[in-house]
């Protein structure tokens, strides 16, 4: 099983979990709101820390902590919305070999 299976697995099993000792259940009883909030903000930290490791290579790892909070925080949501890493992947194969610019007026047109 790799990574983001067991990743989507756990975050499955913790939905029922009592949100006082369970950090993933916490963020699933506040719904939509709280966990898009989450995502945004790891968004912004990816941003800030990506701009540091830019101009400084010990920046580095920390840029590739963020990035896994952001990955963690979007996989609760798409649970959250029944949906799972394995949706963005499917997306994801839909689109290699394409053209990032033909991708992007395709979805343009949609």
């Amino acid at each position: 099983m790799d990574t983001l299976e067991h990743l989507n697995e756990t975050l499955v099993a913790r939905k029922g979990n009592d949100p006082s000792t369970s950090y993933v259940a916490s963020l699933y009883q506040g719904g939509v709101n709280k966990i898009a909030q989450k995502v945004g903000e790891e968004a912004t930290e990816v941003v800030l820390a990506a701009k540091d490791a830019a101009s400084d290579a010990d920046h580095k790892p920390a840029l590739v902590a963020e990035v896994a909070d952001l990955w963690f925080h979007s996989l609760v949501l798409l649970n959250h919305l029944g949906l799972g890493a394995h949706d963005v992947l499917e997306e994801l194969q839909k689109r290699t070999g394409v053209s990032g610019h033909v991708e992007k007026a395709n979805r343009a047109a949609d």
